[in-house]
């Protein structure tokens, strides 16, 4: 159960990353940095130097790579599960709430021009 709330919290974590992080893996870092080395020190700073080295040296995004990394250190395998695909729903969430943004925009602008 603790591995679950640990998988979970930090799920959190890289989800609020993910949504308010724009610029691809390398505009995450910093963030990365203050959230899981710097406010909860669930990694130390020299292992997020070599964890971003290693991320930047295996195939795929270094923001998932990382992602995995820290979740299998904090959760075991169930944490490293749980951020190989918390991208994939931030980016939904993001393209999702974008939609129904302006789908509400459209529908206030046909209203108004009587359409």
């Amino acid at each position: 159960m603790n591995k679950l709330k640990d998988a979970l919290k930090l799920f959190a974590i890289f989800f609020k990353i993910g949504l308010f992080t724009f610029g691809g893996g390398y505009a995450m870092i910093s963030v990365i940095t203050h959230e899981i080395v710097e406010k909860r020190k669930y990694i130390s700073n020299a292992e997020f130097s070599d964890l971003v080295a290693i991320a930047e040296s295996t195939p795929g995004p270094i923001a998932i790579n990382s992602a995995t990394y820290i979740g299998y250190r904090k959760a075991g395998v169930l944490g490293a599960i749980f951020f190989k695909y918390w991208r994939v729903l931030a980016v939904a969430y993001y393209y999702l709430l974008n939609f129904l943004i302006l789908y509400g925009y459209t529908k206030i602008y046909a209203r108004a021009k009587g359409v």
